[in-house]
């Protein structure tokens, strides 16, 4: 096998990591789990001994585990700097900024507001990210203060960032303003962007039409 495994499924967050792998250009084997009991499966054992959440995705290179999205974009940029996917050390202040916001703001905001749930105003500071428009707000302004979130170049914080607006404006769940519908265009255009969303489309056209023919 080779030293970077990726563990995802293409209905999935997965999506997100191997953008972020392609990106690299590094080689890697990706290892395709199951959500029901089916082997190889997110809840079997195997698994939940490399992310005991029992969720995707997940990588392991040489030996070291990593999971959530936003940490396996920072970790292959440190880990493959050869693709010049993260700023100079000194020059990571909107990087990391913008970069863990989508983690720790976006990501809240969209999901409280897609389940529906209201956050009173008088508890507003007791939630990370205050109010889905305030988030939405300052998002606009990091993807419209230059073409990427972290300046002229393109970097791990525009793959995790970029799959919060391309997803979100897609399915409803982020308001397709213009800023962001801009910004997403510019990342869907690039070829590593295509390349991962080929093959998780084609693999989770594979899976549906083994679905189907098993219950026919």
């Amino acid at each position: 096998m080779a030293d970077l495994v990726f563990y995802t499924n293409p209905m999935s967050r997965g999506r997100i990591a191997r953008w972020m792998l392609e990106e690299t250009g590094g080689p890697y084997d990706a290892v395709i789990l199951n959500y029901d009991d089916t082997e190889p499966s997110m809840a079997g054992a195997a698994f939940r001994s490399i992310n005991p959440m029992g969720k995707v995705p997940a990588i392991v290179h040489n030996g070291q585990v990593v999971t959530e999205c936003a940490a396996i974009c920072a970790y292959l940029a440190d880990a493959f700097p050869e693709a010049g996917l993260a700023p100079a050390p000194a020059d990571r202040g909107a990087y990391y900024r913008w970069l863990f916001f989508a983690a720790g703001c976006v990501e809240a905001a969209v999901t409280t507001r897609t389940l529906q749930l209201e956050i009173p105003a008088v508890r507003q500071r007791m939630v990370g990210f205050g109010s889905y428009e305030r988030t939405l707000d300052v998002l606009e302004g990091a993807v419209s203060a230059g073409p990427f979130v972290a300046g002229d170049t393109f970097t791990a914080a525009d793959v995790y960032v970029g799959a919060q607006v391309i997803f979100g404006t897609s399915f409803g769940t982020i308001e397709p303003r213009p800023a962001f519908t801009a910004y997403a265009d510019r990342l869907k255009a690039r070829p590593a962007y295509l390349k991962a969303t080929a093959i998780d489309d084609a693999d989770a056209a594979a899976r549906a039409a083994s679905g189907a023919a098993a219950r026919a």
